[in-house]
This record gives structure tokens, sequence and C-alpha cells, in this order.
């Protein structure tokens, strides 16, 4: 691997693209996810699976129905035969009808909000029962977890709120499963990869949080409130897959996780994170313009800390690639930036959807391998003792030359976008980003450290 040399220099911010309006799934892409699980189904002598659904869980639902039951809870039953049962309360019973896979309804106003009316309340157990699972041999609950944990039985353990689990036991004798990796496991999840169609519509989430966080960098300035750093994180009315993050100086007092009112100061360490389906963008750095600024003790922040956590994720962006086992990737970053001396502890790397975090084949010792469609965010947190953080977290996919095709044939103006990104990345920011990457957000390897310089940036030249 060359050695790289990084300098904070004089450089162009990335371009924002505008008005850039949603893609909806097809009804293509819909019916090919619904037999895609079908076929990992019958793989594994699933007779049915049982998908669970909240706000903040409801990805796997949400795959196949295209909606979620928001402040409600939600249940999916899919037999092998390809029939769905949606078993709703009662403020999402509307919905049904709007569900992507045709789906027969169910009222279970136990799903509700606190003391609504409990009118037309059958058990649980009956609604199962009624579905059919009384006469079935094997059942996947589907939560949101596959627990990975090392000496457990993973597949026994269920994150579906008791009284389902307790009712789905209570209406079958079937073996009862942990299904979840049929979803989210990168070797096996059918919502791992994504097609053209999935790779515009999520697109449009990270473009927009690079957008915002571009315009919320360029607003930073002493005085201005964490608040309306805040407003700038948001866009569009879309749903926020994280809690906005706009946090000048000392986090959490109180137990705080969101903006207040309290002004950004000369000299403070700021942080910024925004994410939407498809795309998280992340900052942090300080409130100054040059290094002369820096805290008397972190006057080496730059070499210590920002330049070497830039490095790694040149490096991350020039050697990801098709067919590289998750490992390797892990392994990689731990060369070039040693957990052991710059304090990252989580996977330097992760899926992506409609969450902002899915699940991850970047572990210790992972032959998950990497494949082409999958929606991958740049996710390396360093925690060195004494030191503000630093963080250019962005979403990008991998594609193969058949996916790039398609995307280029299907949605040009997005491929113009990607190729754009592509052609900053390497010109401006001097990062050979491999040929499988293809940026998803404006601001992928865009890192400015200072954040009142706002005309320069970390670049990596080669010795």
């Amino acid at each position: 691997m060359n050695s790289k040399v990084i300098q904070l220099q004089t450089a162009p911010a990335p371009q924002q693209f505008r008005d850039v309006p949603p893609v909806l799934l097809t009804d293509a892409t819909l019916l090919a996810r619904k037999n895609k699980l079908l076929e990992r189904m019958r793989e594994e002598r699933f007779d049915a699976l049982v998908i669970y659904a909240d706000k903040e869980h409801g990805g796997n639902f949400e795959y196949l129905t295209g909606f979620i039951p928001r402040f409600e809870e939600g249940l999916l039953v899919l037999d092998k035969s390809g029939h769905a049962t949606s078993i709703l309360g009662n403020e999402n019973l509307k919905m049904a009808q709007y569900s992507r896979l045709p789906v027969t309804l169910k009222h279970c106003p136990l799903f509700s909000l606190p003391n609504q009316p409990m009118d037309n309340e059958k058990p649980l157990a009956q609604l199962f029962n009624e579905t059919g699972l009384s006469t079935m041999s094997k059942i996947g609950l589907v939560g949101w977890k596959m627990f990975t944990a090392a000496h457990t039985d993973n597949a026994k353990l269920f994150d579906l709120p008791w009284f389902i689990v307790e009712a789905v036991k209570n209406s079958t004798h079937a073996d009862l499963v942990n299904a979840a990796h049929l979803f989210i496991r990168s070797d096996k999840g059918v919502r791992t990869v994504n097609n053209a169609n999935e790779i515009a519509h999520y697109e449009y989430g990270a473009n927009l949080a690079s957008n915002c966080m571009l315009t919320a960098l360029d607003a930073v300035t002493p005085g201005i409130r964490e608040t309306e750093l805040g407003a700038l994180l948001a866009a569009e009315g879309q749903y926020q897959t994280v809690v906005t993050i706009a946090a000048a100086g000392p986090r959490f007092a109180k137990a705080n996780l969101y903006p207040t009112y309290k002004p950004v100061e000369h000299g403070q360490p700021l942080s910024m994170t925004t994410g939407f389906k498809g795309g998280l963008s992340s900052r942090t750095g300080f409130v100054i313009a040059d290094e002369s600024e820096l805290p008397e003790n972190q006057q080496d922040y730059l070499a210590r800390v920002a330049k070497p956590y830039f490095g790694a994720v040149a490096s991350w962006l020039e050697n990801v690639q098709i067919g590289m086992a998750g490992g390797e990737l892990y392994s990689l970053i731990d060369s070039v930036l040693p957990k052991e001396t710059y304090g990252w502890h989580l996977n330097p790397g992760h899926l992506s959807a409609d969450e902002e975090w899915m699940s991850s084949p970047v572990y210790p010792a992972s032959n998950e391998a990497l494949k082409s469609g999958m929606i991958l965010q740049i996710d390396i947190i360093p925690s060195v003792p004494g030191y503000t953080g630093v963080s250019a977290e962005e979403s990008v996919a991998l594609a193969d030359a058949a996916l790039q095709q398609a995307i280029a044939a299907d949605y040009p103006d997005l491929w113009a976008r990607i190729e754009a990104r592509r052609s900053y990345i390497r010109d401006v920011l001097k990062i050979a980003i491999s040929d499988d990457v293809i940026p998803l957000s404006n601001s992928v390897g865009y890192l400015r450290p200072f954040m009142l310089a706002k005309d320069k940036a970390l670049v990596c030249s080669v010795e």
C-alpha cells in the first residue's frame, strides 16, 4: 500500500445536487423482493414468517408492504405459498388497502395506543390460528436483530414483544426460530443487495443528507444556535433515521440528546449528524479557522487524530471491492488506523437501507463477502483520550459492471451525479476510489476539520 501524505489545503467543496425527486419502488421490484424471500424460506424449510414492525423497527415489514405502522405495532404473516396477512391496530387499518404486497387484513386493537377503543377484540392467538399457524411445523419470528453473540442459542432469542411471542406459542406447536437473518444477514439476507431501482430510491436520502450537512457546515459561525444548525439538518419533510446531532462543546449535559439554544462558541468542538433513508452524513471538528487556534492540550490534533482518520477513510474507499471478505476490510482499517491506538471498537462499515444500521459483514475474521448492490456506510469512530473526535461518515454502494450499466440506462441523471462525485473524489481529494464504489452522497471523503476554514479540506497525495 502506498504511503499517503495528507494535507489541509485549499479545496472547493463538493457540488450539491438540489431538486432531486424521490424515486418510488416499482411493482416489479416489490414482486422481486417477495419472490427472493419465498425462495429463502423454501431453502430453510420455513412454513411461515411472522414479521414485526413498529416505528423504530419497521424495515423488514416495510421491505414487503411499503409502509410502517408508525406509532402502532404491526405484524405481517407470510406463508410459503406467498399468501400474506397483515395484523394492524386501529389507526393503520386503512393502510392495508395500500400495501404493496396484497394482504388479508386482521384487526388487533392491542396494537393501538393506550386507552383507545378495544372493539372487535379477538385474542391474538386466535388471529394466528386463523392464518393457519396451528398447522405448521417451522415458523420464523422476525424482529430486527439476529443476536450474534457467541455461546448463545441465537435462533431461540426473539426481540418481538413478549405478548406477541406468547400468542404465537399458544397458537401452534411449530418450532419457532429467529428468522431475521433471512432479511439482514449479509451472506443470506434478501435486503442486503439492491437493484438499480432500489439504489435510485435510496440515493435520494443520501443526497439529501449530504446537502444538509454541506449547508450546515457553511452556516457554522460563532453565535449561531445549535437549533439553527439542527434546522438545516432537516429537509423536505423527510423522516430522519437518526436523532439529529448539532452539539457544540461538551455533549449530553443533563442527559440531553437534542439541539438546544446554546450558541456555538469559537474554539469549541462541534458535532453534526443527519440521516434519511439510504444515507447518513456526520461531521465532527473544531469551530476554528487555523491550527494555531487549537486548544493548548490538542495542538497536534491534525497529526494525532484528523489526518490518520482521513487516511483510513481514503484507504477504505480505495481498497473496498466486490468479493472482498468483511474480515479483510476490518483488518485493513486496523492496519492503517490501529484500534489499540485510535480507540475505535465498532464495525468500520455497515449496511444501511430504510434504517441507518441494518447489519454489518465487517467484523473480525468475517468470511461474509461484500456484494454488488450493497449500500454501505463508512463508519469509523476514533476515540483518542484527551482529543476531540473526528467524523466524515457517508454512504456509498458497491456495483459491478452490470449494475452500473443498469443504473446508467434506467437513471441517467443519477448516473451523472455518481460520475460527478467520483470525479471530485479522484481529482480534488486525490483519493483513488475503487471502480466498484458508487458514491451515493455528495460529500464522500470530504473532511473540513476546522469548520471556520470553509475553503480548506484534507487532501491526499502519494509519496
